[in-house]
């Protein structure tokens, strides 16, 4: 399936879907509220059968924090990139997709560790990294650390 083709289908989906393109990749911006059931959906879909999650990243987005998940299909070899935001810095919560995808099961630890936002659903959710004892989110942009950061 084409890009346009993807993004034709999915528009059909959910209305509050954004699409942008850069490279190869389709770019899908969902709410949070849809994104597990979308996550469903592209999984199950026959035509869509995204069922390989290859990268799961968190992302500080200035105002907003989110994720980002890089899907493929290996049976038709298109891939998508769906993006979710929370304009919640001080509670960032988001559901889980680790039923969907196990690979998502370490890779939403490692965002809660370096970005501190919770997946609502996940069984095990703890630090991966830093420790327990470790204060803050490192790869937040408001982050600051004195005693731990290399200046050069």
């Amino acid at each position: 399936m084409t890009n346009e083709e993807l993004k034709n289908k999915l528009s059909g989906w959910y209305n509050d879907l954004r699409f942008t393109e850069t490279g190869t990749y389709l770019n899908v911006e969902v709410s949070p509220k849809n994104l597990k059931s979308l996550a469903e959906k592209l999984k199950s879909d026959p035509d869509c059968a995204f069922n390989y999650l290859f990268c799961y990243t968190g992302v500080d987005f200035g105002e907003e924090l989110g994720v980002m998940v890089h899907l493929e299909s290996t049976a038709f070899r298109h891939i998508l990139v769906l993006t979710t935001k929370t304009s919640d810095r001080e509670n960032p919560e988001l559901d889980s997709l680790h039923e969907i995808w196990p690979a998502a099961f370490l890779q939403e630890m490692e965002v809660f560790d370096f970005f501190g936002i919770k997946f609502k659903g996940h069984p095990h959710l703890k630090r991966l990294f830093m420790g327990e004892e470790w204060k803050g989110y490192p790869l937040r942009k408001d982050y600051v650390d004195n005693v731990n950061m290399i200046i050069r």
